[in-house]
C-alpha cells in the first residue's frame, strides 16, 4: 500500500513539473498575423436586407427594410419597407464602425421554456449580427450610435470592409476608425 501511494504521489509531482514549463514561442509571429489579416472579403452588394435598431435622432422604433450604399450622394441610406421613412448617414459623418455579435434567445424558445418539461428550450440561443456605426454630422451637429441587424457574418464583414473603404477609415483592432483631420484639430 505504501508503494502504491508513493508512486501515485510521484506521478502527481511529475505531472505538475511538466505543466510548469514555459510555452514555446512562435519563431515568426508577424508571418502568422499577416496570413490571417490578408483574407480577402467579397465586395458588399449595393443593397441588402437589414433591420434598423435605433440610434438616429427622430427614429426611435425598429424598422425592417433595405440598407443601400448611395455612392452618387456619398451616404449610407436605409429605406423602410413603408415608403415614407428614409434614414441616411453621410459617409463623411461616420467616425467609427464595427461588427457586433450577440447571442439572443428566440421568442419561441422563451415561450417553450415556460411550458412544463420544456425547460431545455431556454438553452436555445441564436447569434445576431449587427453593423454598429458612430457618427457625427458636421452640418446638423447631431451625433449618435446606430446599429443595423444583418443576416450573416459574411455579409456583415463585406459591408464593414466596403464601408471602411468608402469612408476612408483605417482598421484599429477589431474596429474601423477615421483619423481626425489636422484642420479640425487646430482651433
Amino acid at each position: 500500500m505504501r508503494t502504491i501511494f508513493t508512486l501515485l504521489l510521484l506521478g502527481v509531482f511529475v505531472t505538475g513539473a511538466f505543466a510548469q514549463r514555459p510555452r514555446a514561442m512562435d519563431p515568426d509571429p508577424a508571418a502568422t498575423k499577416t496570413s490571417t489579416q490578408t483574407t480577402p472579403t467579397k465586395p458588399a452588394p449595393k443593397s441588402m436586407k437589414a433591420k434598423y435598431e435605433g440610434g438616429v435622432f427622430g427614429y426611435r422604433n425598429t424598422m425592417e427594410g433595405t440598407l443601400i450604399f448611395d455612392d452618387e450622394n456619398n451616404r449610407l441610406l436605409f429605406k423602410d419597407k413603408k415608403p415614407p421613412k428614409e434614414i441616411f448617414i453621410p459617409y463623411a459623418a461616420i467616425n467609427q464602425a464595427y461588427a457586433d455579435t450577440q447571442k439572443k434567445r428566440p421568442g419561441a424558445a422563451t415561450v417553450a421554456s415556460h411550458i412544463p418539461y420544456g425547460g431545455l428550450a431556454g438553452l436555445i440561443k441564436t447569434k445576431v449580427r449587427y453593423l454598429t456605426l458612430q457618427f457625427e454630422d458636421p452640418d446638423s451637429k447631431v451625433s449618435g450610435i446606430t446599429s443595423f441587424k444583418l443576416d450573416n457574418r459574411d455579409l456583415l464583414e463585406s459591408v464593414l470592409v466596403t464601408l471602411a473603404e468608402k469612408t476612408g477609415m483605417t482598421k484599429r483592432g477589431d474596429i474601423y476608425v477615421r483619423k481626425k483631420d489636422e484642420a479640425k484639430a487646430t482651433p
